[in-house]
């Protein structure tokens, strides 16, 4: 069980982790370091002896707070079939929030789309709740999670605004290739550890 300081400061990020999507979710890696939060996910346990499921559940179990972008509710190209797993792992946070004890009734989650309204055609359930949109811009998700993380902290501190923190993601983006390469890594093949000490060195180096 992670110890409560480390709990309210944690942030499980349910998102696609395809490619074509690596963009908005470093832009969303970034906002939450940037807003002196823990991001984590899936890709940071690597481990054959555990179950997906099974290590999914523990990390949320460890997070106070989600993101969690259903804008990849679509169908797959290759099987027709639709992707569910963002959605799968929101309602896993929330019955967590639901019906679990102690820590666990303060969760907060922040749920993204791409577009208005198009979650009430797939995932109508959640109808009611505030869905906020990112149209597919690595910026506005800055912004979005910037701005839910400043309501979770209750004011007790100033958060940087979400146009500044989406410069300095964009002035570490273009540094990130030369200074992987300085450590011997590829910055197309970086693993999700990669990435969260790049963001985490980037924002000690350039406070």
């Amino acid at each position: 069980m992670a110890r409560p300081n480390i709990y309210s400061r944690s942030v499980f990020i349910n998102c696609p982790f395809s490619p074509d999507y690596q963009p908005i979710f470093r832009a969303i890696c970034f906002a939450v370091y940037a807003c002196t939060f823990r991001p984590r996910c899936a890709l940071e346990i690597s481990d054959s002896s555990l179950v997906r499921l099974s290590k999914i559940q523990d990390i949320i179990r460890e997070c106070q707070y989600g993101v969690h972008d259903i804008s990849f509710m679509t169908l797959d190209r290759k099987s027709g079939l639709p992707r569910l797993n963002m959605s799968f792992e929101l309602g896993l946070f929330l019955a967590s929030k639901n019906f679990g004890s102690g820590k666990q009734k303060l969760k907060n989650a922040l749920v993204l789309d791409r577009s208005g309204h198009r979650y009430q055609k797939a995932l109508s359930d959640i109808s009611g709740q505030d869905i906020a949109l990112h149209n597919g811009s690595s910026k506005k998700a800055i912004c979005e999670v910037r701005d839910w993380l400043d309501t979770c902290q209750g004011g007790t501190y100033s958060l940087p605004g979400g146009d500044h923190i989406y410069a300095r993601f964009r002035k570490f983006s273009k540094q990130l290739p030369s200074a992987s390469a300085a450590i011997h890594l590829n910055a197309n093949k970086l693993t999700f550890s990669d990435i969260c000490r790049a963001i985490e060195s980037w924002l000690k180096d350039n406070a």
